[in-house]
């Protein structure tokens, strides 16, 4: 698969899932902002749910190591 058709159709599920899965799911956080960024730079072409799914997880991680939870500005 072409990699343009492939993020076409990726990015027609990820409106279809931002749409059904409420205000949470649509918003991009910093931490999203901050993974896409870096992904780009560094030559991969990251999902965006597989984004979701890896900057979630790494927020999840952060506050069972500290014990503090993240501030919803910078990861939701």
């Amino acid at each position: 698969m072409d990699p343009t058709q492939n993020q076409a159709a990726g990015g027609a599920t990820n409106n279809a899932a931002a749409g059904a899965g409420g205000a949470a799911a649509g918003k991009e956080d910093y931490g999203d902002k901050a993974f896409d960024f870096v992904a780009k730079k560094s030559g991969h072409s990251v999902n965006r749910d597989t984004s979701e799914k890896i900057t979630d997880g790494l927020r999840t991680g952060f506050e069972k190591l500290t014990g503090k939870k993240v501030d919803p500005k910078y990861s939701n």
